[in-house]
């Protein structure tokens, strides 16, 4: 990628060149440390961010780790919910060998409403990215307060159609390997978001090398592209679904996607929001399901953990407010 603008842009090029040498060299801070467990059934975990107040579950996408919503103490969006009259569960999937059975539909039947259960009293969902297009589909299964979406897809028929069709061609050439480990790897799907947009890969590495590597900014660069490049591989089953089910045949935005043989909307009789990033590469708004939608001026992780996220955590606010 860097090579490829390198031949219109040569200076962005070597300017990602230093930034990558900047990254590989930053010291990593200590891992932070981990929350008690609320409940868990099999691999699944929520974790207690505290808070006083009726629940608030984050529902994290599969595809990377949970922690985007808890990178540190300043930006945090668990922490963050759990200041909003609400006691913050954060849902880690687990490890991926331990659900490697499970399409998106089962990790929401089998995984996510039974969380949601051991929480015993209805509670308001957060979900981010793919966790989002979960929560949707669990409301429509078990009692919950209210729904809100941050950055997430419903109608992948929202996508452009070279995306799509990107995403298919991936699919087809790492499919057999896959197979042979009943796991696509995370490093397949980093691929494929890159390639969405190669010039805003190489531009962020380009910026970086303009920080100064001791300031607040460059050390959670290099936190937040540890978390974009690590966490477990997608269990293949959701990979299928996700790939050739969603982003192939819509069948979300047809309101045809079966979940423990259900079929499940976004026509929700709960409280529904839909945030959504001007700047989205990864998920478009225009994929975004049916209601209420606020958009915010960002890109698709920059609202959770950019600046940005105070107009998320304000408009979030008022949305979980107990006693709406």
């Amino acid at each position: 990628m860097i090579r490829s603008v390198g031949e219109s842009d040569p200076e962005t090029a070597r300017a990602a060149l230093r930034g990558l040498v900047t990254y590989e060299r930053a010291p990593r801070p200590p891992r932070r440390q981990s929350r008690p467990i609320a409940a868990q059934v099999g691999p699944a975990t929520l974790r207690d961010f505290g808070g006083d107040g009726p629940p608030a579950v984050l529902v994290p996408s599969l595809i990377n780790p949970p922690g985007v919503l808890d990178l540190d103490e300043e930006v945090s969006l668990a922490r963050a919910v759990a200041g909003m009259g609400r006691r913050a569960l954060l849902l880690d999937w687990g490890a991926a060998r331990e659900r490697s059975v499970l399409d998106i539909g089962g990790h929401v039947s089998e995984l996510l409403i039974p969380l949601l259960s051991a929480v015993e009293e209805p509670a308001a969902l957060a979900g981010y990215c793919l966790g989002g297009t979960m929560a949707v589909a669990a409301a429509n299964l078990t009692s919950v307060e209210s729904v809100a979406t941050i950055a997430a897809p419903w109608r992948f028929s929202g996508y452009p159609s070279a995306a799509r069709s990107s995403v298919g061609e991936l699919w087809r050439a790492a499919e057999q390997a896959a197979a042979s480990f009943n796991l696509l790897p995370m490093e397949v799907l980093q691929a494929a978001f890159w390639s969405l947009d190669p010039k805003r890969t190489v531009a962020k590495f380009a910026r970086l090398s303009k920080l100064d590597p001791a300031s607040a900014d460059a050390r959670r660069f290099v936190v937040l592209e540890d978390w974009a490049n690590e966490g477990e591989p997608l269990p293949l089953a959701a990979a299928r679904e996700l790939i050739e089910d969603f982003f192939g045949r819509d069948l979300s935005g047809k309101g045809e996607w079966l979940v423990g043989g259900q079929a499940v909307n976004d026509a929700l009789q709960v409280p529904l929001i839909h945030f959504t990033a001007a700047q989205d590469r990864i998920t478009p708004g225009a994929s975004a399901g049916h209601g209420q939608k606020v958009e915010i001026d960002a890109g698709h992780v920059g609202m959770v953990v950019g600046s940005a996220r105070h107009r998320l955590h304000e408009t979030l606010r008022g949305f979980l407010a107990p006693c709406r």
